[in-house]
């Protein structure tokens, strides 16, 4: 039997009907697939994002050091003593060469937390920073008592520490600040007296021993600038020794201004026995690096 043309055609159009309804259904279907799993990855997106935020996930440690490593310049901000009120007996042993009582804990903390400033190397401090340093303080500069050796200014004085450090490639403001330090911003009161031009305390060890004494300004500043390097680096002097104790230093038992004090360098060694006395010194040179 023949089916009529209008039974074939409705036949057909069921067909592609269902044919249709199940294709955009799945059409919808995938979409619909996809924006869930697009909507779940944002969502966990968010939620890592959120929880690195508030503390919530475990961040890795730091593998920044301390930056003891040579060069480094300013270490930074050290951890440091308070304790800058430059009191010219305060080296307590300036110019002993070895011994000290080892280690003590808060030293040991110290050397482990801060970032340490190099003895030698480049620096940007200036002749003017050292001098707006000094003039900053207060005291009057012994002009009449200086100008016997040389100084008669204290931008004269400044300039002779600038170009002695320069020479040996010890930073100027280290050998600067612990003059400050050792003399009472250079008035002194301790066993030396200003006519010996002894800047630093070399040779008194304590007990009224005035310590060395210098022909003028720059021999004295050119001593002290030779311990210093002693200190800090095995490298030889650049200038004739003029530095009577430069034999005794272990040479570069110190590279950095916070192990000059015994209390403070690893091997017990240093220029002064004070607690503390290296970070003092730093502590003056972030001060004169701010003026």
């Amino acid at each position: 039997m023949r089916r009529s043309s209008s039974q074939n055609n409705s036949r057909n159009s069921s067909r592609n009907n269902g044919w249709n309804n199940s294709r955009n259904s799945s059409r919808n279907n995938g979409r619909m697939k996809y924006y869930m799993e697009a909507g779940l990855a944002l969502l966990l997106v968010l939620t890592i994002g959120l929880a690195g935020r508030t503390g919530l996930l475990a961040q890795e440690p730091s593998l920044s050091g301390t930056g003891a490593a040579a060069g480094q310049e300013t270490g930074n901000s050290a951890d440091l003593s308070t304790d800058s009120s430059a009191d010219p007996g305060a080296a307590s042993g300036a110019g002993q060469e070895s011994g000290g009582s080892g280690n003590s804990d808060s030293a040991a903390e110290q050397q482990s937390s801060t970032a340490r400033y190099l003895i030698m190397g480049e620096s940007s401090v200036t002749v003017q920073d050292m001098e707006d340093y000094f003039n900053a303080s207060g005291e009057e500069y012994p002009a009449e008592e200086l100008a016997e050796g040389g100084a008669g200014s204290i931008e004269t004085f400044c300039q002779m520490y600038y170009e002695e450090a320069k020479a040996e490639g010890v930073k100027p403001e280290v050998a600067f600040a612990q003059t400050m330090k050792e003399t009472g911003f250079l008035q002194y009161g301790g066993d030396a007296s200003i006519e010996q031009f002894n800047f630093a305390g070399l040779g008194t060890t304590g007990g009224g021993v005035p310590g060395n004494s210098y022909p003028d300004v720059r021999t004295g500043v050119r001593a002290q600038i030779q311990h210093l390097k002693a200190y800090a680096t095995t490298d030889a002097l650049e200038q004739e020794c003029v530095d009577d104790r430069y034999e005794y230093v272990k040479k570069g038992a110190a590279p950095y201004v916070e192990w000059l004090g015994q209390q403070e360098n690893p091997e017990g060694v240093g220029w002064a026995t004070g607690e503390n006395y290296g970070y003092d010194i730093v502590e003056m040179i972030r001060d004169m690096q701010e003026e």
